[in-house]
């Protein structure tokens, strides 16, 4: 079985839609108080669970053709992606331990990838 490259896309997509996810759960996460039993709606959070749900849909679509071990590691790009939001919505910094741990994630899923040939 080959993986076409319209679920790589797929699969991608739900990266990318992932880590906005996780970039409204924190945001969301900022305005909790006392812990997750005193939250009324909090409008980040239902767009962080939202976002989730929906990449989660992407994947389902991506995966329904392709080979899931070549696939799943395309997941990993959304902590890349994420990174990058952290920095560029939460000032956090980049740290030379963050960097390597982005290459070695592009390494791994690179390596993976060639394992289908």
């Amino acid at each position: 079985m080959s993986t076409p490259v319209s679920s790589m896309l797929l699969v991608l997509v739900a990266s990318l839609i992932g880590s906005w996810g996780a970039v409204f759960l924190k945001a969301g996460a900022a305005n909790l108080k006392r812990g997750l039993m005193s939250f009324g709606f909090i409008a980040p959070l239902a767009v962080g669970i939202l976002l989730f749900v929906s990449s989660s849909v992407f994947f389902v679509l991506g995966i329904r053709k392709g080979e899931l071990s070549i696939l799943y590691p395309l997941v990993a790009l959304g902590y890349i992606w994420t990174l990058f939001w952290s920095r560029l919505l939460f000032k956090e910094p980049f740290t030379r331990l963050k960097v390597i741990g982005l290459l070695l994630i592009l390494i791994g899923v690179v390596f993976v990838g060639l394992g289908n040939r």
